[in-house]
């Protein structure tokens, strides 16, 4: 026998997208299901980027969600490019007055998920046979199947959080959808290792035989990248080959030699951007990389997804106060433009740091573009405008929500 559920908004997804909704919507005094396939500890464990914009912080901050990352979060006024055996740092802090922060994506999620259960509302892990239906009425469902027991939830509208590979994606209807998309021919071969960061912040080394990427996950804690062609085997790579390989393209005359030292995790992601327009259809709503992907230069894919969560959240908030379905009727318009400008920011940094071909024109072109970013005040402003946090296109204003 199924059990039938009813609540305004069903979240399909318990990651930043789904969970910062999620929260937005229990402070407007909305009422919400979220449903989740993987299990809770997959999902506490689940390890991502985790360079967090201000923009992401301040709002996180407004909703109550971001004490412990002000207390643990590593904070950066910008980040390092190395190329001509030389490092430079952009400090975007001292043209702008704000700073990224570090913050592993499973610890945001931890938060988020603690969050959930001090509201006391519905969060259900390892949910099975997820479907989403009638999408197109007034009244959508979503089935799923929890401990061998049927449920069906009877919702307003769907939040679909799934990401790129989830359910919500399909269900839209391709005739109406444009999807637009680009592949890139390479791919990042990632570690985390157990060794000290190079830099005090995140470094690009920008090599004429591809990216190698440092970034930082504590004071003896690594997460580091190498460009590598798109169909790697990641099994043919010995970790001798990866330490010899990032010492070379990050070697450098101003800096000691890149310390080694044990790799205890390996991964292999491909590089591709991927926009969905629109991002919604009938009652149901796509947020974070189940609408948009984009390249792991620049880390702005959990940024985008909480944006997203901001703008449906006022769309939903606006439409439950008024009863007026204008704001949620422009998600997409509302929420498209700042993803465009992360897709322009991740391709310009993944076409400048990346080997795209195999002339001296490609390494000359890089180059030109890497020594206006390292000379010119006015470039270093417009990457720092960007990389620490675009405003998000509806600002969260917590005198609008009826239980703060």
């Amino acid at each position: 026998m199924t059990h039938e559920i009813r609540t305004q908004v069903a979240i399909i997804g318990a990651g930043p997208a789904g969970l910062t909704l999620a929260q937005m919507l229990h402070l407007q005094g909305i009422d919400t299901v979220v449903i989740e396939r993987q299990s809770q500890a997959h999902v506490r464990a689940r390890i991502r980027a985790g360079v967090i914009e201000q923009t992401t912080v301040d709002l996180l901050h407004e909703i109550g969600l971001a004490d412990r990352l002000r207390r643990e979060a590593l904070v950066h006024n910008g980040f390092y490019i190395r190329f001509d055996r030389t490092t430079h740092h952009l400090d975007f802090h001292r043209h702008l007055d704000r700073h990224a922060f570090v913050y592993g994506q499973s610890e945001l999620v931890a938060d988020l998920i603690d969050a959930r259960h001090a509201t006391g509302r519905p969060l259900h892990f390892e949910a099975t046979d997820v479907s989403v239906h009638d999408i197109g009425t007034d009244a959508p469902f979503v089935e799923f199947v929890v401990d061998g027991r049927a449920h069906r939830i009877r919702a307003d509208f769907v939040a679909g959080c799934d990401g790129f590979h989830g359910i919500c994606r399909q269900a839209l209807d391709p005739d109406r959808t444009t999807v637009a998309n680009r592949t890139y021919p390479f791919a990042w071969l990632g570690i985390l290792a157990r060794t000290t960061p190079v830099t005090d912040e995140g470094m690009y080394c920008a090599h004429p035989d591809g990216l190698s990427v440092h970034s930082m996950r504590g004071p003896h804690l690594t997460r580091q990248y190498l460009q590598v062609p798109a169909h790697t085997d990641l099994g043919t790579w010995s970790d001798e080959q990866i330490w010899r390989e990032l010492r070379r393209r990050s070697a450098a005359d101003d800096h000691p030699e890149l310390e080694t030292g044990e790799i205890i995790e390996r991964s292999l992601a491909p590089l591709r951007s991927v926009v969905t327009d629109p991002m919604q259809q009938g009652a149901l709503f796509l947020l974070g990389d189940a609408a948009h992907i984009v390249p792991p230069t620049g880390a702005k894919g959990l940024n985008l997804a909480i944006s997203d969560a901001c703008v449906l959240s006022h769309g939903l908030g606006h439409y439950y106060a008024t009863g007026d379905h204008t704001a949620l009727d422009r998600y997409s318009e509302t929420a498209l433009p700042r993803v465009w400008q992360a897709q322009a920011f991740s391709w310009n940094l993944t076409t400048t740091l990346h080997r795209l071909g195999d002339d001296g024109f490609d390494w000359h072109l890089r180059h030109a573009r890497l020594t206006r970013w390292t000379s010119s005040v006015h470039e270093e402003r417009a990457l720092g405008e960007v990389y620490l946090g675009l405003p998000f296109p509806t600002p969260w204003r917590p005198r609008d929500c009826r239980m703060l």
